[in-house]
Parts: structure tokens; C-alpha cells; sequence
């Protein structure tokens, strides 16, 4: 399934560094949701890092920022604890959330293609999906998907 901008988002559990279950159903306000591929890489590390900075402003406008990888939990909250992450990781190590929301396909690095996690972040509120990106590069992503929600 590929997900569409002002269309009904799939609503998806997964586990938490918070080590309870996240449940998309019970936010109240927004969500950004990052997808990326792996903890400790340099771009993911980099883009966590970015909303990690931009966080409590993301808060003051009432939306939560939470990371999903197919990295287990103890990677994520190994990966938390080093970079001082505010908000939550979410391990998807069967890719179902990510399949879900078409960011599980074909990438090829170096010749090589192979299947992974096309970085994507998405803006969900209400139960709808306001704005998607795709194949993100991680400079001042963060920043634009802050001003994204701050012209709404």
C-alpha cells in the first residue's frame, strides 16, 4: 500500500524505547513520523540529531516526533542514550509499518540493489496524512518539516 497526502493513515503499533507498546491511535494533536534506515549511520544520525534540536518546538505546536527504524530496541536505546534523544524509537524489525506506508522498496548503493528503508517523513494529524516526503536528504530536513507545520 502506498499511502497518499489528505488520505485516512493507517493506524500502527510498534515497540518503543519507552519499552511499552506506541500506538499511532492514542496521539492527540500531530505526528511526524521519520522513517530511516539504521541507527549510528551518518545521515540517520545526523537527521536525529536535527529533531532532536528542533523537538520542544515541534511540542509547543503540539505535534510528537517519533523515529522508526528496523533496528531492534536495544540499538535504539542505545542509539537514544548517546545522542540525548528526546522522543521516541520504534523498532519495525518485520518492516510491516514500513510496508504499510510504501517506504520499504528497491534501493541500490554502489551497484548493489538490494531492499531498505527510503528515508521518508510524514505529517499525520487527526487520522490524516497532511504531507509526505520521500527519498529525504537529511540537510535541514528537520527544519522544513517544522516550517511545514508551522504554516498550517
Amino acid at each position: 500500500m502506498k499511502v497518499k497526502e489528505n488520505k485516512k493513515s493507517p493506524a500502527f503499533s510498534l515497540d518503543s524505547t519507552t519499552l511499552k507498546t506506541f500506538d499511532s491511535r492514542k496521539i492527540k494533536g500531530g505526528l511526524v513520523v521519520y522513517f530511516y534506515p539504521r541507527d549510528n549511520t551518518p545521515g540517520c544520525t545526523l537527521e536525529t540529531k536535527d529533531f532532536t534540536k528542533l523537538y520542544k518546538k515541534f511540542k509547543s505546536l503540539s505535534f510528537e516526533v517519533v523515529g522508526i527504524s528496523k533496528d531492534n530496541i536495544k540499538s535504539h536505546l542505545s542509539f537514544k542514550k548517546k545522542y540525548k534523544v528526546p522522543f521516541e524509537l520504534l523498532s519495525d524489525e518485520k518492516v510491516n509499518v514500513q510496508k504499510k506506508f510504501g517506504v520499504w522498496g528497491k534501493k541500490s548503493f554502489m551497484g548493489k540493489k538490494f531492499m531498505g528503508t527510503i528515508r521518508s517523513t510524514i505529517i499525520i494529524k487527526n487520522g490524516k496524512i497532511l504531507k509526505i516526503w520521500s527519498n529525504v536528504r537529511v540537510k535541514d530536513h528537520a527544519q522544513e518539516v517544522l516550517d511545514y507545520i508551522r504554516s498550517l
